[in-house]
């Protein structure tokens, strides 16, 4: 979509911190963190919320959810983190392109 910002970023056109890309993923960090470590993953290809998602979108759905914990651990949240979807304006979903929040606080040496 030419006017997504996520897109945008994932195309790299819109600098980012990226963490993570691969062909079908991008991840970078969130520019208004809500925690010590706050990024999305999202997918390149554009879908604007989780309620647009069907049978066709299952593959990447599952590498995003399966990529949390292993950036998550990369980030130092080994002990726990968060995990959100916001969806809809209704549920509080600002860019409308999937993305998955992970947050939390790492754990003190």
């Amino acid at each position: 979509m030419s006017d997504c910002i996520f897109c945008k970023i994932a195309a790299g056109d819109v600098p980012s911190k990226k963490i993570y890309e691969d062909d079908d993923v991008f991840a970078f960090h969130d520019i208004r963190p809500i925690a010590p470590v706050h990024f999305m993953i999202i997918p390149k290809r554009h879908v604007a919320s989780l309620a647009e998602c069907g049978p066709e979108h299952q593959d990447v759905l599952g590498r995003i959810m399966l990529l949390v914990p292993r950036l998550a651990a990369e980030h130092g949240l080994e002990q726990g983190f968060k995990v959100g979807v916001n969806t809809g304006p209704a549920g509080g979903q600002e860019v409308f392109h999937l993305h998955v929040h992970v947050f939390g606080h790492p754990a003190r040496a």
